[in-house]
Order: structure tokens, then C-alpha cells, then sequence
């Protein structure tokens, strides 16, 4: 009786052991999972511009801003001078303009007397032409009135080729001409170049290694700090190439993040890298050798983040554990990226706007 319990306790616990073997594979395979796994989010690197004098830096490190917040101002009276230049040099070209069209309309005035000096000449020579075929003039006088032919035609070519000449300095009339186009850009470039003297947080977030204080030059181009944007966070896990045949874009995922134990974030596949990650790597493993090994690749899997909360703010490049349910049913109906696109930017604040002084 005794053999009879223990052989229907080690059966027992071998029918537990194989259910549960079962199960623990079923769900391995629907529920493919990650540790391989890091928080991202956009992240601007604030520069400046233009080079300049910082007179005001409202910010400190590791500081939360708002969108539209000034991060820091650079000292704006160099640029204005150079504003002033523009428009003066400006006002300058179209007052150019303005002497060549006048001297447009002076050439203009001198050939229309030249073609009226030349119709006269022409009448007189034919009157003494005919006077001499008659006899009634002399031949020096039918010469001078040849003479004064050739040299009202002479005149007429003069005034002409200094028409085309004016018109030629002068190019086009008002806004279009070549010179005040010029000079409305270069006053445009400088009231941009004050513009950016004035650098703005193109979204919300936090700010991250700020050293620039007050009164500090500040060079054009230079990343000065970092800006993470609070408004969207993905997290890119690594999963084993053996799991991809299962994983689709759309596909609904648990975040478990280390720095929050017992705290489940949800987020939805949006994307599959289309190498793995050793592929852009510096120096990309090679293969073809006689000792090769095979190894697992991982390739990275993009999942947006879709219930991100103030009360646990996530932060970039730290660890989590990734379970994507590939299970019928996981993945929306429809184009799973447009459902992903939707449900990104319900109850987020766009991060559109002032940005073009931060790059």
C-alpha cells in the first residue's frame, strides 16, 4: 500500500512537472522576451547659432523646462549693429537704383533728340540734293548737308549705345533689381543672426549637463548641453533572432524597468531593425574563417512607450526587461503603424514650434 502512494506521488508530481513544462513553453513561445532591453527618447543637443557673449542663462542643470522656455540669451548688441548696416546699405542700393533709372530716362531723352536731329539732317540733304540737280545750290553746300547726315546718324548711335548702357547698370527696376535683392538678404541674414541670439526649448523635458554660466562665449555650432524630450520614450530591446518570426509591428508589449520594481509600463511594437546589431558596428564580425562559431544575433526591436507617467519619469539608456504578446488577437486591426501613430500622439504635447535655435 505504502509503494502504492509513493509511486502515485512520484506519477503525480511528474504529470505537474510535464503540464507545467507545457505551459512554461506555450508561453515562451507566444510571449517572447527580453533583459537585453534600454529606454530612449529624443534628445536635442542645444548649440548656439551664432558666437556670442551668454548674458543670461535662466537654466541649471538637470533642470525641467517647458517648451518655448529660454534656455539662454547671447548679448544681441553686435547683431543689431549689423542690422542697422544691412538696412542702411539697403536704403543705399535702392537710392542707386533709384540715380540709374533717372539716368535711364536721361539717355532715353537723348536719343529721342538725336533720331529727331537725324529726321532734319535727312530732309535737308534731300533738299539740297535736289536744289543741286537743278543747279540752284552749290556742290560745297550739298557736301555740308552730307556732312551734317553723317554726323546726326553718328549722334544717334552715341546716345543709343549709352542707353543700352544705363539700362545695362541699372538691370531690373525696384525689389527685382540684382543689387537691392542683395541687400534685402543681407538685412534678412541679420535680423536671423539677432533672431538666434535668443535660443528657446523646442519641446518639454529635462536638461542635462548644463555648464554654461553667465558672461561665458559662446561658439556657433558647439553642443553646449543636452535637451530629453519628456513627450515621447521608446525602449529598443534586443531579442534573439529565433523569436523575429513571431514579433510584428503593432504587437502589444510589458515594460518591467529596473529603477521601478513591480511597476509595469505597456507599450506597442512599432518597428524592427532591419539588421542586427552588430551589422553598423565599427569593426562587423568576420565570418569567413576556419574556426567560425555560430552565435545568436540580436537584432533590435523598437517599442513606444504608450503609458508614460509624470510619477515615474523613465530615463534614457536605462535597463528593462521586454514581453511582447504575440498571441491572435495581440496585434490591432488595420495598419498596426497608424494605430501606433494614433495612440503616440493621444494626450502628448507636440514638440512643434520655436525650435530653430537648438540643433
Amino acid at each position: 500500500m505504502r509503494r502504492v502512494i509513493i509511486w502515485s506521488v512520484v506519477a503525480l508530481v511528474v504529470v505537474v512537472l510535464a503540464v507545467g513544462g507545457y505551459f512554461y513553453y506555450e508561453r515562451s513561445i507566444r510571449y517572447p522576451s527580453t533583459d537585453d532591453a534600454y529606454v530612449k527618447a529624443n534628445v536635442v543637443h542645444v548649440a548656439a547659432q551664432v558666437s556670442g557673449r551668454a548674458i543670461r542663462v535662466p537654466v541649471d542643470d538637470q533642470q525641467f523646462v517647458h517648451q518655448g522656455q529660454l534656455l539662454f540669451k547671447i548679448d544681441p548688441q553686435p547683431f543689431q549693429v549689423a542690422l542697422a548696416q544691412a538696412q542702411a546699405q539697403l536704403a543705399l542700393a535702392r537710392q542707386t537704383v533709384a540715380a540709374d533709372r533717372a539716368a535711364v530716362q536721361a539717355a532715353q531723352a537723348n536719343v529721342q533728340s538725336a533720331q529727331a536731329t537725324l529726321h532734319n539732317a535727312r530732309l535737308h540733304y534731300h533738299r539740297m540734293k535736289s536744289l543741286r540737280a537743278h543747279n540752284s545750290v552749290s556742290q560745297s553746300a550739298l557736301d555740308d548737308a552730307r556732312a551734317s547726315l553723317q554726323t546726326a546718324k553718328a549722334k544717334l548711335g552715341l546716345s543709343q549705345a549709352k542707353l543700352h548702357q544705363a539700362k545695362m547698370q541699372l538691370g531690373k527696376p525696384g525689389n527685382k533689381n540684382a543689387r537691392v535683392q542683395q541687400a534685402q538678404a543681407a538685412v534678412r541674414k541679420a535680423r536671423l543672426n539677432l533672431g538666434y541670439t535668443t535660443v528657446d526649448a523646442p519641446c518639454a523635458g529635462q536638461l542635462s549637463n548644463v555648464s554654461l554660466q553667465t558672461g561665458d562665449m559662446v561658439p556657433s555650432g558647439q553642443q553646449l548641453f543636452a535637451l530629453v524630450c519628456s513627450n515621447k520614450f521608446w525602449v529598443y530591446a534586443n531579442f534573439k533572432e529565433t523569436d523575429l518570426s513571431r514579433i510584428r509591428p503593432g504587437q502589444k508589449a510589458s515594460i518591467s524597468v529596473d529603477m521601478y520594481p513591480g511597476r509595469t509600463f505597456h507599450g506597442v511594437v512599432q518597428s524592427i531593425n532591419p539588421a542586427s546589431g552588430t551589422a553598423f558596428s565599427l569593426l562587423p564580425p568576420e565570418n569567413a574563417t576556419g574556426n567560425w562559431v555560430k552565435v545568436t544575433q540580436r537584432v533590435p526591436v523598437r517599442i513606444l512607450v504608450t503609458d508614460t507617467n509624470p510619477h515615474y519619469p523613465l530615463r534614457v539608456q536605462t535597463s528593462t526587461e521586454v514581453t511582447i504578446d504575440t498571441g491572435p488577437g495581440s496585434t490591432p486591426a488595420g495598419n498596426g503603424y497608424l494605430t501606433l501613430k494614433h495612440r503616440a500622439g493621444h494626450g502628448t504635447s507636440s514638440a512643434s514650434g520655436h525650435n530653430g535655435n537648438a540643433s
